[in-house]
């Protein structure tokens, strides 16, 4: 970790930190019992109440952001389930990405770190031809043969055992993303070009009367390592009643950017996307990914309330949304999903950020055969939190052991999730736990869409 020199960072933190927010926290404690890192370690600094406290403290004055403060704002997990707790509706959220944009802005990174970050964060995640490059390479290294002599010769080794089993749990890659998979496909589609920008616009017509055009937001790990479910995506959304639009000139959804404190490009990501919906035409704007969406959904407050920026927030809906109150899907009665007991573990964002809850849970009711087990704790962070999983290895494994906990308990043969991380995580957890032959975990559209009638 990079740490911020304390005078410097406490004159950011000065100029960056909502004073509202700040004095909104009553003290109560309620954030408490929702706070996964409070939960593990029973430290009042590790709880938002004691995060806000602390940040309260260096604006007043009264203490320096020494590394240890900066420590702590790293610990958060940013799941926000503290918001739904709390009765005077702190945007907990925004505090915690106002001082990390603080502690970005004046951390001395080493020249490395620097490097990678720029890597990752200009010039990998916001340009899908790269990212679909990423993806070919890494399809090579999983099929060629590679990854079996990587292991085979202690490669793997060198690395940490977290990312070791990581590593192990990846899914097949592509280098293809939703738009080539579905062209390659031969499936039914027409190019447009975007108003305003004369970018191509992929239009796939709705299965019967169209009910709106639904914007297809693809991601950009989720477009790589998840083509799949953002086919199958594509094909429940049609099935239900929605012509989808795939806007080619859309990016990044900047979530990554903005938990690391890249306040600045998460906001030329955001424009970015607004520009490319707003000239295809959309009437929603669709993510099958919870962190993206919630990122998605908080552009107005991202762009201080632009009003293009309002009108796009308005538009973003999580499929399950979107399937819910469309047409009903053609759920075959005898599908192969007969005699399951499935549990739902909810993505933080898409619960505590854009409040949807009771969608997939429907969804997942609907289907027959299929038994809904619910998870204790199901609103509780699974660990993964973006990158977390990786820059804070300890706590992420401790939060993932107690959640595996409760899964076993269920007894169900698949977990399901509306999440990349999550259901990475709940992968991995599943591997760590020796549980791969009884039960595995799925994305909620790819579960569907294995009980649609083909």
């Amino acid at each position: 970790m990079a740490v911020a020199n304390p005078k410097q960072l406490a004159e950011h933190l000065k100029l960056n930190l909502d004073t509202d927010q700040l004095t909104n926290c009553m003290r109560c404690g309620f954030c408490q019992t929702a706070c996964p890192t409070f939960q593990e370690t029973g430290l009042e600094a590790a709880s938002p109440r004691g995060r806000i406290a602390l940040m309260k403290a260096v604006y007043d004055g009264k203490m320096e952001p020494d590394a240890l403060f900066q420590s702590q704002m790293d610990l958060c997990l940013g799941c926000r389930a503290c918001e739904p707790a709390c009765p005077s509706d702190v945007k907990y959220g925004q505090l915690i990405e106002q001082t990390r944009e603080s502690i970005a802005s004046v951390a001395e990174y080493s020249w490395p770190v620097k490097r990678i970050r720029r890597l990752f964060m200009e010039q990998l995640f916001p340009n899908h031809g790269r990212m679909r490059l990423v993806g070919s390479l890494l399809k090579a290294y999983q099929a060629g043969g590679l990854q079996k002599l990587a292991h085979a010769v202690g490669v793997m080794k060198l690395f940490p055992q977290h990312m070791r089993e990581m590593e192990a749990i990846l899914p097949e890659a592509s280098g293809d993303g939703v738009i080539r998979r579905w062209e390659k496909h031969g499936l039914p589609a027409r190019w447009e070009q975007a108003e305003g920008t004369g970018q191509p616009v992929l239009v796939i017509p709705a299965v019967g009367e169209s009910l709106g055009r639904a914007g297809l937001f693809r991601g950009c790990i989720m477009d790589v390592l998840f083509t799949e479910t953002n086919v199958n995506t594509v094909k429940l959304l049609r099935l239900a009643g929605y012509e989808v639009v795939i806007p080619t000139s859309q990016t990044c959804c900047g979530a990554l950017h903005a938990h690391a404190g890249e306040t600045g490009s998460a906001r030329r990501l955001a424009e970015q996307n607004i520009a490319a919906f707003a000239g295809a035409h959309v009437d929603f704007v669709v993510s099958n990914a919870g962190g993206c969406g919630a990122s998605l959904k908080e552009v107005d407050h991202l762009l201080h309330g632009e009003p293009a920026a309002v009108a796009f927030a308005a538009q973003v809906r999580d499929v399950s949304e979107l399937l819910i109150e469309g047409r009903p899907l053609p759920l075959r009665q005898d599908s192969g999903a007969a005699h399951v007991t499935a549990t739902y573990q909810d993505s933080c964002h898409l619960r505590n950020v854009m409040r949807v809850s009771s969608p997939p849970r429907q969804l997942i009711a609907q289907m027959p055969g299929v038994k809904l087990q619910e998870l204790q704790g199901a609103d509780r962070c699974c660990g993964s939190a973006g990158i977390y999983n990786l820059t804070q290895p300890e706590m992420s494994t401790d939060v993932l052991d107690h959640k595996m906990e409760h899964v076993e308990k269920t007894r169900a043969q698949v977990i399901l999730t509306a999440n990349p991380g999550c259901l990475l995580q709940m992968k991995w957890g599943v591997h760590r736990h020796g549980k791969s032959g009884e039960m595995e975990a799925m994305h909620l559209v790819d579960f569907l869409a294995e009980a649609v009638e083909r």
